[in-house]
């Protein structure tokens, strides 16, 4: 058919958890949104509804779920609507509250909305494109959108949040990391701990956080800590683990991020990587420039948020990157759930 031609898909940490949505047109426009709470089946139905929200007129949206597709391919709606929103075993319709207000959109454009399965995670570009976006959106709990494609180098790989299941099967969560009542830990730079050698403020630092940590751990005994171990409060964190008996896990935005470092840091660096209980890195290929390392850490930092069960924050009150990391945080967990510890 003439027309639009759109990619979409869905993502989700948990199944339920925090998830994201994306619709691109190729070498054109796209735009991605999240929700703090779903499942990976409502980010597909809610990526392909926007996608038809969006664009007035013939239009085919290329999709990697069979759920979407055969939906309307196959006349799911026809018979659950017949059934009073039953399905066969005589249930209530999941995602009725999304189905609803698409298929009255696809029937008010009748030939116009149209359907193709792309198999996801098989090289396809788009399919590709639109499942970094979801996941960004995902990671970051943030709407975003552009006339243009971003470069795929500037987005996270696809598999950073295991979000693929088969029917309502639930996702696994990653392999890589434990499962258990992940604790996350971000905080401030050496700078605001007292100097990049050892010093007074930092030791009182790490020795709060293993108090803090063993406390935990008599709460939840599958603990388990997470850090990306940078210079500061992230590698006291891991430090502090080890003094509390508690098992931690290092999540690396790219790999050596630590090249830059002093050999003393590089060292200390290694010794924590080596006594983690295991070690996550999330994209592919180290950054070429200032800006994509940022970007490349703030992806990181998403990717935590959005795995956290509970956080502490190594915070004065005053730096304003980590005021916004700390908003990022209580809007995920909750003020209940995110310790603020002051140097």
């Amino acid at each position: 058919m003439a027309g639009t031609i759109t990619y979409t898909d869905g993502a989700c940490a948990g199944n339920p958890g925090p998830g994201g949505w994306a619709w691109a047109e190729p070498g054109g426009a796209w735009a991605s949104g999240f929700a703090p709470h779903t499942t990976n089946q409502r980010m597909e139905i809610t990526a392909a509804f926007e996608a038809a929200r969006n664009h007035p007129g013939e239009l085919e949206i290329v999709t990697d779920s069979t759920y979407v597709k055969n939906c309307f391919e196959q006349r799911w709606y026809v018979k659950w609507r017949a059934n009073g929103w039953k399905n066969s075993q005589r249930k209530p319709v999941a995602n009725q509250d999304l189905w609803e207000p698409f298929v009255e959109l696809y029937e008010s454009r009748p030939g116009e909305i149209t359907f193709r399965w792309v198999k996801g995670h098989s090289n396809d570009v788009m399919n590709d494109l639109v499942d970094r976006l979801a996941v960004a959106a995902c990671v970051a709990q943030e709407d975003a959108s552009g006339d243009h494609p971003p470069d795929p180098d500037e987005l996270g790989p696809a598999d950073v949040v295991p979000v693929r299941v088969v029917g309502d099967a639930p996702a696994k969560r990653d392999g890589r990391v434990p499962d258990g009542h992940r604790l996350v830990a971000f905080g401030a730079a050496p700078p605001e701990l007292g100097g990049w050698d050892a010093n007074p403020v930092a030791t009182d630092v790490r020795r709060r956080l293993a108090e803090l940590l063993a406390a935990k751990a008599q709460l939840h005994t599958d603990l388990v800590v997470v850090t990306g171990l940078r210079l500061g409060a992230e590698m006291l964190a891991a430090e502090a683990a080890l003094d509390a008996g508690v098992p931690y896990v290092a999540v690396l935005p790219y790999p050596e991020p630590d090249r830059p470092w002093s050999s003393d840091n590089r060292d200390r660096f290694a010794r924590l990587v080596a006594s983690a209980r295991s070690s996550v890195t999330l994209e592919r290929n180290r950054p070429e420039s200032r800006p994509k390392f940022r970007d490349a850490l703030a992806r990181r930092d998403g990717w935590l948020v959005a795995n956290a069960d509970e956080a502490v924050l190594v915070w004065d009150g005053d730096d304003r990157s980590l005021a916004d990391l700390h908003r990022k945080l209580v809007k995920r967990l909750g003020e209940e759930d995110v310790w603020v510890l002051e140097p």
